[in-house]
């Protein structure tokens, strides 16, 4: 599953989830920090990448434009990155699911 990792999550997930995601990218190493959210979301679809945000912001086009891409709506608030890596690697198997359901474009984790 290639994830992209949305500004608002730290670009070092990428080297530290490597082992469970590979071919992942954070939107800053792709020079696509400053792009809009209609732009990271069209290079998710181009790439065939799945969003991961902390914000509603992917949630929101996901209702307006459907999907792929699909997205991971990570609603733990304030966190450290640590706490997102632990999230990401315990909900691998739920994760791996999502990407494989038709029907889903939506995963929120907790």
């Amino acid at each position: 599953m290639k994830l992209l990792l949305d500004h608002n999550l730290s670009p070092k997930l990428v080297t530290r989830l490597a082992d469970l995601y590979p071919e992942s990218s954070h939107v800053a190493i792709l020079g696509l920090d400053t792009a809009s959210d209609v732009e990271v979301w069209r290079h998710a679809l181009d790439q065939g990448y799945c969003l991961v945000t902390k914000d509603s912001d992917f949630n929101e086009l996901l209702t307006a434009k459907g999907f792929p891409p699909k997205v991971i709506w990570i609603r733990l608030g304030n966190c450290t990155t640590s706490a997102i890596e632990n999230l990401l690697h315990k909900h691998l198997e739920a994760i791996l699911e999502f990407a494989e359901d038709t029907s889903a474009g939506l995963l929120e984790l907790l």
